[in-house]
């Protein structure tokens, strides 16, 4: 008992420093930005930087709505504070580990499974087409960004590609999600192959495991995935909510931007906010550094220029947005995590 109370201890001080060392990493390595913003604040207007705090709020508040109607389709029931709290953790550590989401998608479905009765295909389920949710709804502030490009005379070459490439990208992704889990053999072919592949590139490093993800397990997690799909599949009318939920959490992140905008005096087209934050967000979906650090600002920053918003404009605004949504989001994803990591620890005593 004393030896297991020994590895527990350890392995919860080893995670602690771990957590600990990835947020330095994620502070030092935008030092610079940090520094700049805060120079910046001096000269920006103080009362629209505090609409960030609402708009932060009510952005939660539709993710934290999402899961829970989701939840409720496939027959789980959460409190609205539990799942509140569980989105500031998840942002947290999408943003301090360096993984494109899949450290994300593993801390929900461990984090949710605690003490719950809910299998990891579920856990799984719901954080995809969350995402799945998240993309489609964007396609309707594509056409709402394109229709405020026109209107305001920016509609170019550039712009026009940039939307039907995003559109383009989000219903591809969409119709193969769709043909994959709606098979079973489908989705056993493709989640183990893949799972045979990871576990090939794991082993590299630990030459002495050749299997580190069970494939059997791992079948009755792609099993468990199928069954919820079909139970949301055989009544989509139940996606209108959360889809509208959706909407709400990408809409919201467009008035956070613009906000930080409205605080430098700059009203530019929403047109261009749109598309901007649709490019740098499904960059950051694929990179594996820590919340898209580099490739985020950089995309957001080119597109802006592109469809007619100065550089001199654009970067300073997207850094500030940037520090300002971190520094919003972290601290409380941070302290939300640790008390559940310390929970977890406590009960496995």
């Amino acid at each position: 008992m004393n030896f297991k109370k020994t590895i527990i201890s350890r392995w919860k001080f080893i995670l602690t420093w771990f957590t600990i060392l990835a947020l330095l990493f994620v502070i030092y390595t935008t030092r610079h930005q940090i520094l700049t913003t805060l120079r910046n604040l001096t000269n920006v207007n103080a009362y629209a930087l505090l609409l960030l705090i609402p708009i932060e709020l009510l952005n939660y508040h539709a993710q934290t709505k999402l899961y829970q109607k989701l939840f409720q389709i496939v027959g789980n029931k959460f409190s609205y504070k539990e799942l509140y709290k569980i989105s500031l953790e998840l942002n947290f550590v999408n943003h301090v580990f360096p993984s494109a989401g899949v450290t994300g998608l593993s801390y929900f479905g461990l984090r949710l499974r605690n003490g719950k009765s809910l299998t990891g295909g579920k856990a799984t389920l719901i954080q995809v087409i969350k995402l799945g949710l998240i993309l489609i709804s964007f396609e309707v502030l594509i056409v709402f960004g394109i229709v405020f490009l026109a209107l305001g005379g920016h509609v170019n070459d550039v712009s026009i590609l940039v939307a039907s490439t995003l559109s383009t990208l989000l219903l591809v992704l969409t119709v193969v999600f769709v043909y994959i889990v709606g098979s079973r053999s489908r989705i056993n072919n493709f989640f183990i192959n893949t799972t045979k592949i990871i576990n090939k590139i794991i082993q590299i490093v630990r030459k002495s495991n050749p299997e580190t993800i069970n494939i059997n397990k791992a079948k009755n997690v792609f099993d468990d995935f199928h069954d919820g799909y079909l139970t949301i599949k055989n009544n989509p009318s139940q996606l209108k909510s959360p889809l509208m939920y959706a909407l709400l959490a990408n809409l919201t992140e467009v008035l956070a931007l613009y906000a930080v905008y409205m605080a430098f005096d700059s009203f530019i087209n929403p047109g261009a906010i749109i598309l901007a934050y649709g490019v740098a967000n499904f960059a950051g979906l694929i990179s594996v550094l820590p919340g898209g650090i580099g490739v985020y600002e950089a995309l957001m920053t080119v597109v802006l220029v592109a469809v007619g918003v100065p550089a001199k404009i654009s970067l300073p605004v997207t850094i500030m947005y940037r520090v300002l949504n971190t520094l919003l989001q972290i601290p409380p994803g941070y302290i939300f995590y640790q008390i559940s990591v310390n929970k977890a620890t406590d009960e496995k005593k």
